[in-house]
Formats: C-alpha cells, sequence, structure tokens
C-alpha cells in the first residue's frame, strides 16, 4: 500500500477543508481503496455563523462527488449540533434522514451530504476517512472474517457488524464505538463494506488507512492469498459479433430499454471465465453493499439471459413481499468462450461495472485462497438493490437522452456531413462508430462513446472488420447512416471514362450494398429495431449535366433503399433517404468541383451556392440534424421515404 503524501505537494493546501480534498485525492487515486465514487472522507470545522455565533460543522463528500477529483465544493457543510443529535434518536427512516441533513446545510447550493454523515459525525476526531479497500473485504467477507480482522489489528479497530449503509448503521456505530474504542482505537472495520480511519490531522488520518490497509495486505500475502496468477486462454472465438449482438438484444429486451455492451477478453477475464469452478465462486453475491445497484446480484454465466431473469425474480421474491421486481436483466455476463461482458445505459456505465467487477473477481480469489469467499445474505443484498433512497434516485435521474444504449455506424465520418451526424448523435446519447479512409477519423473525437476506425469501404474484408469491432467495443448495432461518396470532377458522356464511371459506382452504390448486407444480422437484432438513413442527392430526382456517374449512383443508391425498405419491412428495420443538395461544407466540393457546377448552370459561386427556392444554404449540420430525427421516434413509422433537404428546387418539385 503506497503512501502518497508529498510534503512539496502538501504546501499549497492552507485551510483545513483544502487538506480534506488534497487527502481525499490521494485515497481517490488508488482503486484499491476507492473505486468509481466510492468511499467518503470529513473534516469538523468550527466556524462562525451570521448571527456571530459559534458553530461546529460537518463538512463531508457530497452526493455526485468522487474523491479521486473532489473540489472544495464537493463537500457538503452540515451542522454538527443537529447531526449528533439525530444520532440519539431511536428509529429516523432513510428519507427522512436524508431530509433532516438537507435541512442542516449552511450553503443551500451545496450538494446533498453523504448518507453517512451522522456515523462521521459521532467519530470524535476532526478528519475522518472511510474506503472499501479490497485487501480489507477481502478479508472480511470469508467465514471467519471477524475473527481474522482481530487478529490483524487487535484492538487498534472497533468491529462493527454488517449493517446497511444509512441510520441503521450510523445508530449501531453510535453505540459501539464509544463502548468498545479504546486509547489504542485508530480506526473501524465494517464487515462485508469497509474500513473507517481517523486522526486529529489531515496526514494522521490519511497514514492510518494506508497503514491499517497495509496490514490487511500483508496477512493476505503471508497466507498466499495476495498475489494471484492468472492462466493464459487463447479466446475460442475470432468472430463473435453475433454471440454478442444476440446477447445485447436478450438483455436489453428483458430490461426494457437498449443497453451498451462492453466486451472484455483480458488475460484476467478469459482466466477467470474460464474456471472450473466459476459456477459456484461468481454466484456467492457481490463484494461491497455499495458494489450491489451496478452489478446486481450476481454475474449471468453462460448465454440463456431469459433463465438468468427467472431466477433472479424468483430468487428475491420472497424478500419482495408485494413489491415488484424491477429490472432482472444482468449487468455481468461471465462466458468460457467470449470472457466477460458488462453492461449499461452508456459505455461510461458498462465500464464501470467492469471496473468493479474486475476488482471484485480479486476480492473473491483473496477470499476463497483464505478459505472460501462469503458475500452479504440475500435478503441484504435486496434490502440495498431496493433501498427506498436508491430508488428514489432512480425516479429523480430523469429521461436519458434520445438514443441511450443505441449505437450507430456512420460512414465518411471524417468530415463534412458525416462528421456532422457525428455530432448530432453524439449529442442524443449514442455510441458512434465513425468509418472513414481519412485517418483522422480516428482522432477526431476523444469520447469513451466514440470509436474511429479507418476504413476504405469498398473492401468487403475491411467492412466485416468494422463490424466485429463495432459489436466488440459496444454489442450491437442499432442505427447505419451511410453517408460515404465521391463526386468527380464534371464530365460529359462523351468524355466520361468507364475507370472514373467505375470508380464512382465502386464507393457510392456498391460498397452501400456490402454494408446493409453485412450489416442487416446485426440491424435485426437491435433491441429499438434497426433503422437504415441514407445520404442520396438532389440529383436522384432533378440530375444536372456533367454529373452522369454520380446521377447514376445516388439513384441506383435510392432504388436499393426502397427495395430494402421492402424487404427489411418484416425484421422492424425502417430505411429513409434524404436528398440534399448544394451542401458546400463537405470535402467532396473542392474549389474546382464547386467552380466547374457554377459554371455549368451559368453562375457564380456565391449564386451557385443559394441557388434555391428559399435562398439559403444548406449545411452539413441540417441534413446531421435530420438524420438523426429519422432514427428517432417522429419517424417510427416511415420507410422507404426520400425527404429533401435543398432549400426548395424548382426542377425537384
Amino acid at each position: 500500500m503506497e503512501n502518497r503524501w508529498n510534503d512539496s505537494e502538501v504546501a499549497e493546501y492552507k485551510s483545513d477543508l483544502a487538506l480534506r480534498v488534497y487527502t481525499s485525492r490521494l485515497l481517490g487515486r488508488d482503486s484499491t481503496l476507492v473505486l468509481h465514487g466510492g468511499g467518503n472522507t470529513s473534516v469538523k470545522i468550527g466556524m462562525t455563523n451570521m448571527l456571530g455565533e459559534e458553530e461546529d460543522i460537518l463538512y463531508v463528500k457530497g452526493s455526485g462527488w468522487d474523491l479521486a477529483t473532489i473540489e472544495e465544493p464537493g463537500f457538503s457543510p452540515v451542522r454538527m449540533k443537529h447531526l449528533l443529535g439525530l444520532a440519539k434518536r431511536e428509529t429516523l427512516s432513510d428519507p427522512e434522514m436524508v431530509n433532516e441533513l438537507k435541512t442542516q446545510l449552511t450553503n443551500a447550493s451545496a450538494p446533498a451530504p453523504s448518507v453517512e454523515a451522522i456515523l462521521h459525525a459521532i467519530l470524535p476526531y476532526k478528519f475522518v476517512d472511510h474506503t472499501h479497500a479490497d485487501a480489507v473485504v477481502a478479508i472480511t467477507n470469508t467465514e471467519n472474517g471477524e475473527k481474522r480482522i482481530r487478529e490483524i489489528y487487535g484492538d487498534e479497530v472497533v468491529i462493527i457488524p454488517y449493517v446497511m449503509p444509512g441510520f441503521d448503521l450510523a445508530k449501531l456505530c453510535a453505540e459501539k464505538y464509544p463502548a468498545e474504542a479504546g486509547e489504542k482505537t485508530i480506526g473501524m472495520v465494517l464487515m462485508n463494506h469497509g474500513i473507517f480511519s481517523f486522526g486529529d490531522t489531515a496526514k494522521v488520518s490519511y497514514e492510518r488507512m494506508i497503514s491499517l490497509v497495509g496490514r490487511a495486505e500483508k496477512y493476505l500475502e503471508k497466507n498466499k492469498a495476495w498475489n494471484l496468477s492468472w492462466e493464459k486462454i487463447e479466446s475460442p472465438k475470432k468472430q463473435i459479433r453475433a454471440d454478442l449482438a444476440r446477447l445485447r438484444s436478450d438483455v436489453s429486451k428483458v430490461s426494457g430499454f437498449p443497453m451498451i455492451l462492453s466486451h472484455h477478453e483480458d488475460v484476467k477475464s478469459l482466466a477467470f471465465a474460464n474456471r472450473g469452478d466459476i459456477g459456484k465462486i461468481s454466484q456467492q453475491g457481490p463484494a461491497t453493499p455499495d458494489h450491489v445497484i451496478r452489478t446486481k446480484r450476481v454475474p449471468m454465466v453462460g448465454k440463456d439471459v431469459n433463465e438468468y431473469a427467472e431466477n433472479y425474480s424468483q430468487y428475491f421474491k420472497k424478500y419482495a413481499s408485494s413489491q415488484t421486481i424491477l429490472d432482472p436483466a444482468p449487468r455481468v455476463i461471465i462466458d468460457g468462450e467470449i470472457g466477460i461482458c458488462t453492461l449499461g445505459r452508456s459505455i461510461n456505465e458498462a465500464d464501470i461495472v467492469f471496473d468493479i467487477y474486475e476488482h471484485t473477481m480479486e476480492i473473491i480469489l483473496r477470499s476463497t485462497a483464505l478459505g472460501g469467499y462469503r458475500a452479504l445474505p440475500p435478503e441484504d443484498i435486496f434490502d440495498v438493490e431496493y433501498w427506498d433512497l436508491e430508488q428514489a434516485k432512480l425516479k429523480k435521474g430523469g429521461k436519458p437522452p434520445l438514443f441511450s444504449g443505441e449505437i450507430v455506424l456512420i460512414t465518411g465520418a471524417a468530415s463534412g456531413i458525416g462528421k456532422a451526424c457525428v455530432d448530432s448523435f453524439l449529442s442524443r446519447g449514442a455510441a458512434v462508430v465513425g468509418i472513414d479512409i481519412d485517418k483522422n477519423v480516428e482522432s477526431n473525437y476523444n469520447k469513451k462513446n466514440y470509436l474511429g476506425i479507418v476504413c476504405d469501404v469498398t473492401n468487403d474484408e475491411e467492412i466485416m472488420n468494422v463490424l466485429e469491432k463495432t459489436v466488440r467495443a459496444f454489442g450491437g448495432l442499432d442505427m447505419l447512416v451511410l453517408n460515404a461518396g465521391v463526386f468527380p470532377k464534371g464530365a460529359r458522356i462523351e468524355s466520361l471514362s468507364t475507370a472514373d464511371w467505375k470508380r464512382v459506382m465502386s464507393v457510392n452504390l456498391d460498397a452501400n450494398l456490402s454494408i446493409m448486407r453485412e450489416a442487416h444480422p446485426l440491424l435485426k437484432l437491435s433491441p429499438g429495431t434497426g433503422r437504415v438513413v441514407i445520404i442520396g442527392s438532389k440529383n436522384v430526382p432533378a440530375p444536372g449535366p456533367g454529373a452522369s456517374a454520380y446521377s447514376a449512383s445516388k439513384a441506383a443508391l435510392t432504388q436499393l433503399m426502397r427495395v430494402a425498405a421492402l424487404e427489411w419491412g418484416s425484421d422492424g428495420i425502417r430505411v429513409n433517404t434524404i436528398h440534399p443538395n448544394a451542401v458546400f461544407d463537405t470535402g467532396i466540393w473542392t474549389e474546382e468541383v464547386l467552380k466547374t457546377r457554377a459554371e455549368s448552370y451559368g453562375l457564380s459561386v456565391d449564386a451557385y451556392k443559394t441557388n434555391n427556392i428559399l435562398r439559403v444554404e444548406v449545411r452539413s449540420r441540417d441534413v446531421a440534424e435530420l438524420a438523426a430525427e429519422m432514427c428517432g421516434p417522429l419517424f417510427a413509422k416511415t420507410t422507404g421515404a426520400q425527404l429533401p433537404v435543398d432549400g426548395g428546387n424548382e426542377r425537384v418539385i
């Protein structure tokens, strides 16, 4: 366990609250202590209020803040007097407690205080640190966990049996800590939950945490339960997009909303998934109550989602009484052929689930090496997952983005209309795969929900690889925007070469046929029904001179769209076309091409740009916004349509 305290760094942190920020970040930087918002810290500070009265304030980590990046506004200032008074009550529901905490904030704009605020208040120390240290949890989650903790720490820690976070836990600690703490006490262990340290300075509290957790690590090492070995196993399947897409589809149907599936076949994941005892060791529950909401009760082993959902519902039925079991879909899937998959409403959610389960795997194996992993009993897991505070949080979450949990593939995504489409779909919450022959497609965005792939759309093998990477990254495919195309230099038919004709047809028509053909099985599995939007051209209904290859290719592509709409309607896939015209902020409109086309109409370049009925310039974003909306609910009952985005064209009208 590394002590990250640095005297030169600490010099810039002058106040007690600033020091609280500093050591909180030190804890947050170590994922074996704190993971994705878990854990909390506090500091007690005396202040003078607006009436000139002295009062003690507990600054405790606020809801929604992560210790790794927390700042001073992330700590909620709560009046200590009221917190200590609440600790003396016999009963208090958690919703009542949360309300009481909010009413005692000295800053109305502060975040909601941690539900463990009362617990922090009753501990008689200025600084209090709480983590879910992997090493400590691995020891507590064994048959003789409490005995082992006593063996490691003696009377230096107070041991608290598991109670769900909230008022009941604070009440128990208020009773047990004063009764059992002694002169040597520097910490407190919550069984199946985590560990507290405290001190009168930030440094003492932090270094006590490091020391306590370090001793747990040494205990595991001494008992040959610290260093884990992972057998290197080659993934038996090279192409798994069909399996992954089916899994994602099944899980999404059970959950009632589309989900992103994140796939992992690293050495650790494959080794764990292929253990002979995986059916046993993975089915004993999450490592801590903080993980229940995100990872569910247990992972799914295998690929039968419906069986898992039925078992999940039956398992909790006796604890639910009249309460409806919500969302019985798994969040972690373990399978020897594909490794480990995690799911969420976004790629960020799915990746958080994996991060948590990656630590859970190590905790399980270390506990197993100590004699056997033992998680919380099912009734406690149910209480956490269906905790009224968590249910209230879900209800307050608001409506998710339009394409939350969905995946779109956009061709020609490096610039122009394609890049604008990436922006439009990202803004609506989709996971986006952008492909282009331009390598800038890889670096245009630095977002977890974007994957850029260099691809020649005329190469069938590269298209197959793109689809495989798409599904491995996000789990499936819901929407397809076919935008890639070439617009050659103007040439009349008598001077058009066969090579130029074939090149245009290859990119604008043949490539799109290949993509549609290979994407169809994935679109068919879309939980929200598949959608295809093809970027056509005004030249389909109103071709211009000197653009025979381009016009013919787009006309043929439109006809392909119409046939696809007829054939794929029974699969729930809708296929539509947008016909833009004169979108000049795209890669195909070079100065030379623009000048040539303007001259063919006897117009200046400026006049050519607004040569439509509304006298407006059509931009890439205009086309992209319509493309995104055509994949949304407004067009849920539309297929085979052709919509112009051209400012109005006399020849078309």
